[in-house]
């Protein structure tokens, strides 16, 4: 399988476990604004349209990376890798998952599993697939889509930490201080 097949099977895999856990979470108690969740939400559009198809316009389709067997390994175990890390942290919060910046009823604050390592293990994961993914294509589309998928994650992210903030006063601030945003140990 090429390495290219490969990470769009851990695409496919992401999104039909998302979409199958999807359901099995607590009802929102206090939902994100539209505005807050259009610009997140439709720049992660953008980056899965620019790692998605190939494009043949260019500048998008300039080869940044060459392609050879131990890029095609590393891209590949990345995304491996990656996906491994999100399901784990989705599958950690269990009912406390949200697709937007929500807080649910009687929402947690979860500190254990991969949430000891990244608080944002989920756009850690993903992040992981964007990067296996640009390294895999190795066009400039593709490194585009990662730059823009970073934007978009931080721009979630920050509206993440806000809520927390305002709904665990007590307890986040030493979280935050403890546990990097997205790069364990580093970020």
């Amino acid at each position: 399988m090429t390495a290219l097949r490969f990470t769009g099977a851990c695409w496919i895999v992401f999104v039909v476990y998302w979409a199958v856990t999807a359901a099995a979470v607590k009802p929102t108690a206090e939902r994100q604004g539209l505005a807050g969740r259009t610009l997140h939400l439709g720049l992660l559009a953008i980056a899965i349209a620019l790692i998605g198809p190939d494009w043949r316009v260019y500048p998008l389709n300039v080869a940044i990376v060459p392609r050879n067997a131990a890029i095609d390994i590393l891209g590949g175990s990345l995304c491996v890798v990656g996906l491994i890390f999100a399901i784990w942290a989705r599958w950690t919060l269990a009912d406390n998952w949200s697709a937007a910046v929500d807080l649910k009823r009687g929402h947690e604050l979860i500190q254990r599993g991969p949430y000891n390592y990244a608080r944002h293990p989920i756009y850690t994961g993903m992040l992981m697939m964007f990067l296996g993914s640009a390294l895999a294509i190795g066009r400039f589309h593709a490194w585009l889509g990662l730059l823009v998928s970073v934007a978009g994650f931080w721009i979630k992210l920050r509206q993440e930490e806000a809520l927390l903030m305002r709904h665990f006063p007590d307890a986040y601030p030493p979280y935050r201080q403890r546990v990097k945003a997205l790069v364990p140990f580093v970020f």
